[in-house]
């Protein structure tokens, strides 16, 4: 590591970093942002944070939870955090399962989880982020109307997210046409993941489902 991103790392991370509380105390996502944050949205593995630099910049009354396991990607956000001044992100540096599992109901307004690892060979299918455990929960931190955006270049992933997804009633997807889920929307920033995809010849799927109102549930 560099000494710039060293000093980085140092320095501004533990001031944005979460640290979860015990079990028997609450966690309270918008308790993390100043009274500006109007709204809280949540990353699951913002891989080089290219999309959730720009979200935060763009939403500047908007605080933005991103969780990443991996130093290099979380170093990366880091320099734009400093280089843009982004005061609306908070970052959690495990499991996202963990986080997610603590998140109060009708919390969160807005939710991304942009080409996550497919782990493609059967035997490591368990160890998908998207899964009837994490949907379920994220249905219940998810406020009524609420996106839920997904994406991904994997076929058999993306086969495996909308059988998934399917399954939880409270999502409805909002796609009519094959435009609306072939084409990235405006406000959704293209990832490295999906630049790579796209050297790559492979096509990418963009999907946003609105978690439905509680009282259809």
């Amino acid at each position: 590591m560099r000494t710039g991103q060293r000093a980085l790392v140092e320095n501004l991370l533990p001031s944005i970093e979460i640290e979860l509380p015990g079990e028997s105390e609450a966690f309270s996502p918008s308790g993390l942002f100043d009274a500006q944050a109007e709204q809280v949205w949540l990353e699951i593995g913002f891989g080089g944070g290219e999309h959730l630099a720009w979200q935060a910049k763009n939403n500047p009354h908007t605080g933005i939870i991103g969780c990443e396991p991996f130093i290099n990607g979380v170093v990366k956000l880091l320099g734009n955090i400093r280089d843009d001044n982004l005061g609306n992100v908070r970052l959690y540096r495990d499991d996202a399962r963990q986080l997610v599992d603590r998140l109060p109901d009708a919390s969160i307004d807005r939710a991304f989880i942009l080409f996550p690892d497919p782990w493609p060979k059967t035997r490591h299918n368990k160890r998908r982020i998207v899964s009837t455990p994490v949907i379920n929960r994220l249905a219940e931190a998810l406020r009524d109307g609420a996106e839920l955006r997904i994406g991904t270049d994997d076929p058999g992933y993306l086969e495996w997210i909308l059988w998934h997804m399917q399954k939880q009633p409270a999502f409805s997807w909002q796609a009519r046409v094959p435009g609306d889920w072939r084409v990235r929307p405006d406000d959704w920033p293209a990832t490295r993941y999906e630049q790579k995809a796209a050297r790559a010849g492979r096509s990418s799927a963009f999907l946003t489902y609105i978690r439905q109102d509680r009282a259809a549930d």
